[in-house]
């Protein structure tokens, strides 16, 4: 009489043995492979029910188990049970191996998250190309590196050119990673282990910036960097009461700004040599009261516009207003954070543009002034809403025109 389902126990008594399963994904993945069923897992099949493991297979089965309590039937139904439904293998989970590297004037720590493993080369080309074999010996996938002045970004450059993934960690953020795990020594070697920690935290990794902006960036910079120049020089000659240094502060003064138009223009016109960069300048110089200096400084300073939620753009550029309650107090929502030149730059040009040029803007900050708000919050706000509708602009990617007036539509009489 053939084995059936129900008997499978009895047959698997005559070959009881004290069982303890300790390769379970061997165990399964040749018991699947030497005897499945139509239904692509090894489980008893009723067309299948007078066939029985080869003499060979229970062996090899006896050799993958250690002894131990279990019986055969038990350690059947455990392998029934640790068997994916649709009859597949599960795949293992893939860990990402990740470094991080603190970043010095003349060197680079590097250390592996998890491991004792350390590194320190100089931070030079020849360095940079060391870190490179080392961390491809190390099959690193992901790099997490702290923003130090400048000095990391020639590591960053060659390090994405080598395709790995990088993160570029704000200091305050490795700082506070430390806090919270109430780690207080600091030197090279901890702070690096420490960004490789927070390197192997991070949930959400973001795309690397266009490479194309990173020279328009140091250039505007540059141009920013003037421009504080003679806001120095001016509260100079303000003060100042001899006739020679006067002359001499403003010939400083007319220097630099002849300098400063001459690199704003070389900038905008190495810009246009990119078609697809000249095309989102004109849409968010289309917009009223974006000038072209304010559309440069969203254009470089920005480049995620167009592609992000209006609050995520308020919230990089630092003019998105924060809560600030605890229990039943109800504070005062300000701003924080962000990008420093950009909010500048956005908040000098709301001033002329929600006072003549952009209607929108207009009458956003009469509102706001006749509800009782104060002129920099007005302003403020009237700053935040030149970008969002920048972001709307960019995203639709048709220029902006301004709403027609109530008094257009009216018919003639």
């Amino acid at each position: 009489m053939p084995t059936t389902v129900r008997d499978s126990h009895t047959w698997w008594a005559r070959f009881a043995l004290p069982t303890l399963v300790l390769a379970r994904r061997i165990i399964m993945t040749s018991f699947r492979e030497e005897w499945p069923s139509p239904g692509g897992h090894p489980s008893w099949a009723a067309d299948r029910s007078d066939r029985c493991p080869s003499e060979a297979l229970r062996a090899a089965f006896r050799s993958k188990i250690a002894v131990g309590t279990s019986s055969g039937p038990a350690w059947l139904n455990e392998l029934q049970v640790r068997i994916h439904k649709g009859g597949s293998r599960k795949m293992a989970k893939r860990i990402t191996i990740c470094a991080g590297i603190d970043t010095g004037k003349h060197k680079l720590d590097v250390a592996l998250d998890g491991s004792s493993e350390q590194l320190q080369v100089k931070n030079t080309a020849e360095g940079h190309q060391e870190l490179v074999e080392w961390l491809k010996r190390h099959k690193v996938k992901r790099v997490g590196i702290e923003a130090s002045g400048g000095y990391e970004q020639a590591a960053v450059a060659e390090l994405r050119r080598k395709r790995f993934v990088v993160v570029l960690f704000q200091p305050a953020q490795v700082r506070a990673y430390a806090t919270f795990l109430l780690q207080w020594a600091k030197n090279d070697k901890i702070d690096a282990a420490l960004i490789a920690a927070c390197t192997a935290a991070v949930k959400k990794i973001h795309s690397a910036p266009d490479p194309r902006l990173q020279p328009f960036a140091e250039h505007l910079t540059m141009i920013d960097q003037i421009q504080e120049d003679i806001a120095k020089l001016k509260n100079r000659l303000e003060s100042c009461r001899n006739e020679r240094i006067q002359k001499l502060w403003k010939e400083q003064i007319a220097l630099l700004a002849k300098h400063k138009r001459a690199e704003f223009k070389a900038l905008v016109a190495a810009i246009r040599k990119h078609r697809d960069l000249a095309a989102r300048l004109d849409l968010i110089y289309s917009v009223a009261g974006s000038g072209l200096p304010t559309a440069v400084a969203i254009l470089v300073r920005m480049p995620e516009i167009g592609q992000i939620t209006r609050e995520q753009a308020a919230a990089l550029a630092g003019l998105a207003p924060y809560d600030d309650d605890s229990g039943d107090r109800v504070g005062a929502r300000h701003i924080d954070g962000g990008r420093e030149r950009l909010r500048r730059a956005l908040y000098t040009a709301a001033l002329p543009a929600s006072f003549r040029w952009n209607p929108q803007l207009m009458a956003l900050y009469s509102r706001l002034i006749a509800a009782g708000k104060g002129h920099k919050r007005a302003l403020v706000a009237c700053a935040r809403k030149l970008l969002v509708i920048i972001n709307a602009v960019v995203a639709r990617g048709t220029p902006w025109l301004a709403e027609p007036s109530k008094a257009a539509g009216l018919p003639a009489t």
